[in-house]
């Protein structure tokens, strides 16, 4: 039997790449969890437009003015040949222009599907109320764009014009 004595500077040399692994391995399982948080947090921006889009439909399903127009940002653009709205009494006396004006948007709503522009910008579409079910032709833009204070109603438009 052959013994054999391990110096101390050879034992710290076995202990050192035994952390060096663990520590290798603790890198690689942070960075694989980081890479997944950013993963999921880019999947979570459509839902997070998702939860705004649906508490602003409700509202404006519910007819609740008061709530719709916390969630809008001033001054809000209404086509090309209206007036901004500056603030939110011009909002109120003017609610049912935009909202019930060219299409229906309490009717409109709970079928319309946001579309992406951009990472800061969504728009629903909307028929003409006269012809509630004709999505092939939905003039009626309703613009979304994220602000610091989250998902806001900015704009309305009719692409036709």
């Amino acid at each position: 039997m052959i013994k054999e004595t391990v110096k101390a500077s050879e034992l710290n040399s076995f202990v050192s790449i035994g952390a060096c692994r663990a520590v290798a391995e603790r890198r690689r399982v942070i960075r694989a969890q980081t890479w997944l948080a950013g993963v999921l947090i880019l999947l979570s921006f459509p839902n997070a437009f998702a939860e705004s889009d649906f508490s602003f439909k409700s509202a404006v399903i519910a007819g609740d003015k008061a709530k719709v127009a916390e969630m809008t940002k001033f001054p809000l653009s209404i086509g090309y040949l209206e007036k901004p709205v500056k603030n939110k009494q011009q909002f109120l006396r003017r609610y049912g222009e935009i909202f019930k004006g060219e299409a229906s948007a309490a009717q409109c709503f709970p079928s319309a599907k946001p579309h992406q522009q951009s990472a800061r910008q969504y728009d629903v579409y909307c028929p003409f109320k006269e012809t509630p079910n004709d999505w092939e032709n939905a003039p009626i833009r309703f613009i979304f764009e994220q602000t610091k204070s989250g998902w806001k109603f900015s704009g309305l438009d009719n692409v036709n014009e």
